[in-house]
């Protein structure tokens, strides 16, 4: 305690010029609480304190946390527009040169309308992300459908967080990421988590999940790699990667035979229970145990341990999302809670452990294809009048639905889209199948990158409008829990850059739509107008105030007026958002990867995070302490299989599918299968992982299947070096 309130006191001061600004981290779901440490003499933030105050995380801060200030006054920011004057020199750095803001938009507004001019309204597309504000996201999608008028928008969560989203509306009628605060998880007794490596990727949740532990509770983790949550769990389900599906099945059928079935929880607030039954019951553990390679023992202990459980939560990452069949493993764990009736209630329930930092917001407000603010449909007639009346527009003028973010490269490499506005995204390292995406990109007719680090993906750009990191802008965004909170702004933006929303209501001026556009001069005004968008909607913020979020360390959704606190809990009257009220229990056949090992390619890839990266690495990799950590990718490869093939540690080697190849050093470790291997995928260029995976879709969610594919692996000469080093 002493110890506590030390560093708390030490938190709470500052020297001469200096400001503490209370905010939240730039990665991650969680939305660590953090005081930025602002020198206003200088425009410079100087370093950083954790916020003991903030309720979720308690102080806890991550290396990419404590770190990400260090992004706002780096040397590679972009403080001017560039413009490329050499065409032949797409896909690399050369070429640009800067210019002034009015040359850059008149370039962008003369090209769009002249493609506009000749290929009609669709021959723009936007592509975005979900590192941004929740208003950024908003008026993103307002600056597609409305400035450009183009039907073409979708975002970097379809290869995040699309199968989540998916699988949570065909079980719930509703998308929310978490259905109870995360101040619950560690007061559980049973936390199942399936396809996250969390003490990497969210280790400020970590203190929770071993608490549940010292309590005497228990953890059962699915993962093909032993990572250091598998090392500590109760049962580690060890799968074949691509193979959730059977074991959530499994799982189902072991919970109604054991007993564990909440049987009037089922018959009074669940539907399609008996024909989920017909199609899990061959799923015993034995069958279960030939397409994961799990042993029945482990099956059983875990079914038992969760069906015992008073009280349980089972929580999922893009490990079982990034698959063909995501939107399925979505729907098939979440079973677990609803035969069970472990839902509804504090301490039980399913949360999802969110990739992106606005992650939930950001799908839920009309950057993807299909929808609009507040969680509305595009293709729902009601849905479109409601949003049209704020946004001063016709229905008929409202464009139709777009397609997915991988299948608009398909639409650019057959030239029914020409142009591209593409911001807070890399698609040129977390796109699968890189070679197909960096050609198409390199194709396209003309695209416009707004970014405050020149990433990949700026290497394939005609314009680069250089914007502001998230401590040079205010505004909201909603962490895992479906938690709105406030980012609050500590410095000046640095040179010439430019928020988006200001880029947007700057470059709709211009192209002869500021009538919808020019009423928002601040953030705050745009944050005014997106409540009032998202009123009604199943994703209601409109009671969602700056005032009360700091007021209250944040509001949870939906939140409909000033009366309303929010709602931590959802589901507490056990009535569902479909029409009938209930919840689908899923009968969901069990279906393979699209791609398995064969003679040729005898392996299995799958990739994912390290703790000191974030997504494409475009911020975290320019970070001297996190590069010198982990300065270039590996390959994890089980001692049993280097000695198969004659490879040593730190070996380089080439690894290939398909699609790609790439050299990767060799970690020989017994913390992975022996039939797979793994590598991060944070890396860009030659070093991308993303050569090498495959660009199958989920039929509902549309997510590619990173998680995956068949590989194989090759010893090299010694003299060899690794690609792009």
């Amino acid at each position: 305690m002493l110890k506590d309130n030390f560093y708390r006191d030490i938190a709470s001061k500052t020297h001469p010029q200096e400001t503490l600004v209370k905010t939240h981290c730039a990665y991650c779901g969680m939305q660590c609480g953090m005081n930025l440490r602002v020198n206003t003499g200088s425009n410079t933030i100087i370093g950083v304190e954790p916020r003991y105050d903030w309720p979720v995380t308690l102080g806890k801060m991550c290396p990419k946390g404590v770190t990400a200030y260090q992004q706002t006054n780096h040397n590679d920011r972009l403080l001017r527009p560039l413009i490329r004057d050499d065409a032949s020199l797409k896909g690399t750095k050369e070429g640009f040169r800067e210019a002034s803001w009015e040359e850059a938009y008149e370039l962008i507004v003369r090209k769009f309308k002249q493609l506009q001019g000749e290929y009609g309204k669709d021959a723009l597309s936007v592509f975005s992300g979900v590192s941004m504000t929740n208003e950024k996201c908003y008026l993103t999608g307002k600056f597609a459908r409305v400035a450009l008028q183009t039907r073409y928008i979708d975002y970097n969560g379809r290869f995040c967080m699309s199968s989540a989203a998916a699988g949570f509306l065909r079980t719930f009628g509703v998308d929310r990421g978490s259905t109870l605060p995360w101040t619950d998880i560690h007061q559980t007794d049973c936390l199942f988590i399936a396809g996250s490596n969390t003490a990497e990727c969210h280790p400020t949740s970590m203190f929770r999940v071993w608490e549940v532990q010292s309590r005497g509770g228990y953890l059962i983790v699915v993962d093909p790699r032993e990572t250091p949550l598998a090392r500590r769990a109760d049962v580690h389900l060890d799968l074949r990667p691509g193979t959730d599906l059977a074991i959530a099945n499994c799982m189902v059928n072991l919970l109604v035979r054991g007993g564990y079935a909440d049987h009037k929880f089922i018959a009074a607030h669940t539907s399609g229970f008996d024909e989920t039954l017909e199609v899990v019951k061959a799923f015993t553990p034995e069958y279960t145990s030939e397409i994961t390679g799990v042993a029945p023992e482990k099956l059983i202990r875990a079914a038992e341990i969760f069906g015992k459980s008073p009280e349980a939560i089972v929580m999922f990452a893009r490990g079982i999302e990034q698959q063909i069949k995501g939107a399925d493993n979505v729907s098939a764990y979440t079973n677990m809670c609803l035969v069970t009736g472990k839902i509804g209630r504090p301490k039980s329930g399913v949360a999802t452990l969110t990739g992106q930092g606005n992650g939930q917001g950001g799908r839920e407000h009309g950057q993807k294809a299909d929808l609009l603010p507040g969680y509305r449909k595009i293709t729902n007639p009601k849905h479109v009048q409601e949003v049209c009346s704020v946004w001063g527009i016709t229905p008929e003028e409202m464009p139709q639905p777009g397609v997915s973010a991988f299948e608009m490269f398909g639409l650019m490499e057959k030239k029914e889209i020409r142009g591209l506005y593409l911001l807070c995204s890399n698609p040129a390292v977390s796109a699968p199948d890189q070679n197909y995406v960096r050609a198409v990109l390199k194709d396209l007719d003309f695209m416009v990158c707004a970014d405050f680090f020149l990433s990949e993906s700026a290497e394939f750009a005609d314009v680069i409008l250089p914007s502001v990191t998230w401590s040079e802008d205010e505004g909201t965004v909603t962490n895992l829990e479906g938690r709105i909170i406030k980012i609050n702004k500590a410095q000046e933006p640095l040179g010439e850059s430019k928020p988006d929303w200001l880029i947007q209501v700057e470059l709709a001026e211009r192209l002869g739509r500021g009538q919808y556009f020019r009423h928002l001069q601040t953030a705050s005004q745009v944050a005014d107008e997106f409540r009032l968008a998202t009123k009604g909607g199943y994703a209601d913020y409109y009671g969602a105030t700056w005032d009360k979020i700091d007021r209250q360390d944040g509001v949870f959704w939906p939140c409909r007026d000033e009366t309303d606190e929010g709602t931590p809990y959802m589901f507490l009257d056990k009535r569902f958002y479909h029409p009938d009220g209930k919840a689908k229990v899923c009968a969901l056949p069990y279906r393979p990867p699209a791609e398995e090992p064969c003679a040729e390619y005898p392996l299995r890839l799958t990739t994912g995070r390290v703790v000191y990266h974030y997504l494409s690495g475009n911020q975290t990799r320019r970070i001297p302490f996190l590069h010198d950590m982990c300065p270039e990718p590996y390959v994890e490869v089980h001692p049993e299989l280097a000695e198969t093939y004659g490879i040593h540690h730190e070996e380089v080697v080439r690894l290939f599918t398909r699609r790609g190849e790439g050299s990767y050093k060799v970690k020989i470790t017994e913390a992975i299968r022996k039939d797979t291997v793994f590598v991060p995928y944070h890396y860009g260029h030659e070093q991308s992982i993303n050569l090498l995976t495959i660009a199958a879709l989920d039929p509902m969610s549309r997510m590619p299947e990173f998680k995956a594919c068949a590989a194989q692996i090759e010893k090299l000469p010694q003299e060899a070096k690794v690609a792009g080093r």
